[in-house]
């Protein structure tokens, strides 16, 4: 049934009571409760459980809440109040004494996006929030802030990712809900988180349920947001995979498996993403997530974030080619490599996908009709012209070889001083270029593709100049000379 107008007493962490009536409905809330305005407290609202029977459980650990809060007092910003944690402030209990809920603060939700919404340009754009690299910065650092406060407390987020952390789109100020998921530290005992979420858990906690999951789970999966913030969205266990046989691994695997792509030391498994700028970080700052998700290594705290957070935001330089780009070091900026890379390759893809300038070997422009007709008599008057250089070339081959003896009769007194050897030599040069001639232009011209014709040509000639070394010799004279 409806809740709104139902009243319930509140208990106050100095043990003070007052009156609660619910208000709207404003959020159904996730697994564990709905949330409602409160009347007459506008800056508060009610977290009203869907589970009444796990009234003392609730009761214990709101009470370990109510007494070990972190400090974090609402911050002014242009006259504006901002609420970072909705922390318990009060358990609400029914007229029977059943812990129902609790009253928080009121966490404008209008004016805060998931933390995600960071993470890629697309999204931002669409959802208007500013480009400047340097606010995805401080948002590492404010939720570094955040994880370091309640961790001095005892307490632990475990569930810790971008879409359990809101920040504020005017200054990226962090603001997280649902406080009571997290690992409480009690007075004498710890109130465990009940959900974790795959591609944040850390290696070693595989095994592990929630109530066993701690700082640990916290420093890698704050490591893995701000390793996300830093590298426009990208997964420091995410990566291209060396080997196309290789099996496909989930990101949780990957971790499982320290498959960190972005070391210094580069990963059997897959190769970094090819959009990734971490070359261009600061040193210490590969150094810091070398620790994190390498095997052996001792995590970063968050309060180690931290600091390191802030030195980096007063020390970024900024970028001549885009106002919005800032980086770390002498190595330049690395946003900009990566723009400049993923063009190219959009328009390198762009030209790939593209009405292909030639099929098979032709002009797109050369397969028209019209084209067509125009080439088809272009290529038969070229092949008529050289059939009739074919046969006139021919033609002249053979009176050549047919007259061969008279015009060697020419040369008579030095080819016999030459010798025959010389001679010889002389006749295997002319048949062994005669036919490579043939061969080299058996494509071009009609007539020597007769192969039948062009073993006779060869045929002739070697006759013919047999025939004119016998007649330039005078060999059958020669010969009767030589007889005793």
């Amino acid at each position: 049934m409806p809740e709104e107008n139902i009243t319930y007493n509140a208990i106050y962490a100095d043990g003070s009571f007052g009156r609660v009536t619910l208000g709207e409905l404003i959020n159904r809330g996730g697994a564990s409760g709905k949330i409602y305005l409160v009347e007459n407290k506008p800056d508060y609202v009610a977290k009203i459980f869907h589970n009444r029977h796990k009234s003392k459980t609730n009761r214990q650990k709101l009470e370990a809440m109510l007494l070990n809060k972190p400090n974090f007092s609402p911050v002014e910003n242009e006259g504006r109040c901002y609420t970072q944690i909705a922390w318990p402030e009060a358990v609400l209990e029914d007229e029977k004494g059943f812990c129902v809920g609790y009253l928080m603060p009121l966490i404008n939700m209008e004016s805060a996006v998931s933390l995600d919404h960071l993470l890629q340009k697309a999204i931002r754009q669409k959802l208007g929030l500013p480009e400047k690299y340097a606010y995805r910065i401080f948002a590492a650092y404010n939720v570094a802030s955040m994880v370091t406060s309640l961790h001095k407390c005892g307490h632990y987020i475990v569930d810790l990712k971008p879409s359990n952390v809101s920040v504020y789109k005017e200054n990226m100020l962090v603001a997280m809900v649902d406080c009571d998921g997290f690992s409480i530290q009690g007075e004498n005992t710890r109130y465990p988180a009940e959900f974790v979420s795959e591609e944040y858990i850390y290696p070693e906690g595989m095994d592990k349920t929630c109530a066993e999951m701690g700082e640990e789970q916290d420093k890698f999966a704050l490591a893995v947001i701000i390793f996300k913030l830093l590298n426009n969205g990208i997964h420091p266990f995410s990566g291209v995979p060396r080997k196309s046989d290789d099996d496909m691994l989930t990101i949780q695997n990957r971790i499982e498996r320290y498959h960190y792509a972005y070391g210094l030391w580069p990963d059997k498994y897959q190769a970094p993403h090819p959009y990734s700028i971490h070359e261009y970080f600061a040193r210490e700052t590969l150094e810091l997530f070398e620790r994190a998700f390498t095997k052996g290594g001792i995590r970063p705290t968050a309060y180690e974030w931290q600091e390191h957070l802030w030195k980096l935001m007063h020390n970024l330089r900024s970028c001549k080619k885009n106002h919005n780009h800032v980086y770390f070091s002498a190595k330049g900026c690395g946003l900009c490599m990566s723009e400049e890379k993923f063009y190219a390759d959009m328009a390198a893809i762009k030209n790939k996908f593209r009405k292909p300038e030639k099929i098979r070997g032709i002009e797109v422009t050369e397969l028209s009709v019209e084209k067509n007709e125009q080439n088809k008599k272009e290529r038969q008057a070229l092949n008529d012209k050289m059939q009739y250089i074919g046969i006139g070339g021919t033609v002249v081959y053979l009176l050549v070889f047919t007259f061969l003896f008279q015009i060697l009769g020419l040369f008579k007194d030095g080819l016999i001083v030459a010798g025959l050897g010389i001679q010889a030599i002389a006749a295997v040069l002319v048949m062994f270029g005669i036919h490579r001639l043939f061969n080299r232009y058996e494509k071009e011209v009609p007539l020597l593709q007769n192969k039948m014709l062009t073993e006779m040509l060869q045929v002739y000639a070697i006759i013919c100049i047999i025939i004119a070394l016998v007649s330039v010799n005078d060999i059958p004279k020669n010969l009767l000379d030589l007889a005793p």
